[in-house]
């Protein structure tokens, strides 16, 4: 048991939320709420969104418009759902009281919108994978729509802005890397180090904690990555699944991990040191 403030708690020990097949097995996503509940895509069938309590009981909150299908989600900074549609190459977002969904940004360039990061001035970020030729790219919109291109990549994935916004993180699924990117104050990209590079196995999404660790999904070995600001792999979570698709933090306090896994078709939850960056993001909302 671990020691921790106002208490004792069993931390990184991975436990099934939700019985498997509850979602397809392009679960992807996640994203919580200030109210705790997850959200996650492709609940039951392709193109739809569910919502899961913190009592763990799921359901459909949203059908996406024909032809969209989302990976990535995230929260802006006024408290939207933005979603990476990759089959309609473009960002959604979504109104969380009206659930009306609008384009945000549609880029004929955009091969495969993936994942998604997020400023606290609302500027976002997003992964854009080329399965079939290995490769990706690193995109800028801008709270208004404008789109970017920032850089030139292997399969790029995962992706998350830094606490302090100073960098940016992208991982690279087939290279087995991670990449560390200075972020500029105008939203370009400056020096890039290779913060990590794994022997084996895929890597997905990835989010950070508040005290600058980054959790990276090693997808096939069934495990979460907890990785210092320096490059050092502090230590590997067990998960009960083998495909861990995308990951984000919740619960009371920002301490509770939930896994979305693919070959489960459902959630894992794990408590974790230090709140998440996002999680933290959301609470200085109006």
């Amino acid at each position: 048991m671990a020691q921790w403030r106002g208490g004792s708690e069993e931390l990184y020990v991975s436990r099934v939320l939700l019985a498997p097949g509850v979602f397809t097995s392009g679960i992807e996503g996640p994203v919580c709420d200030r109210a705790g509940n997850l959200y996650a895509v492709n609940f039951g069938r392709r193109g739809t969104i569910g919502l899961v309590t913190p009592a763990g009981e799921a359901s459909l909150f949203l059908e996406l418009p024909p032809g969209s299908t989302g990976n990535g989600l995230r929260f802006d900074p006024r408290g939207r759902l933005l979603i990476a549609d990759y089959t309609g190459h473009q960002v959604l977002r979504v109104d969380m009281g009206t659930r009306a969904v609008e384009v945000l940004a549609h880029e004929p360039g955009f091969h495969q919108p993936n994942d998604l990061a997020v400023t606290a001035g609302g500027v976002i970020f997003a992964s854009d994978p080329d399965w079939r030729e290995s490769t990706g790219r690193v995109w800028r919109v801008d709270p208004g729509g404008a789109v970017t291109l920032l850089a030139r990549m292997g399969t790029t994935n995962g992706i998350e802005v830094g606490p302090g916004e100073r960098t940016l993180y992208v991982n690279e699924s087939v290279q087995r890397s991670v990449w560390a990117f200075d972020l500029e104050a105008d939203g370009t990209l400056g020096g890039k180090r290779l913060l990590i590079r794994f022997a084996d196995h895929g890597l997905d999404g990835m989010r950070c904690d508040v005290a600058g660790n980054l959790y990276v999904t090693r997808y096939g070995k069934g495990t979460i990555a907890r990785i210092s600001p320096e490059g050092e792999l502090l230590r590997e979570v067990e998960l009960t699944g083998k495909k861990p698709s995308n990951l984000a933090f919740g619960g009371p306090d920002g301490r509770t991990c939930y896994v979305t896994l693919q070959d489960q078709g459902n959630v894992e939850v794990f408590r974790v040191e230090e709140p998440g960056r996002a999680w933290r993001l959301a609470r200085r909302r109006p």
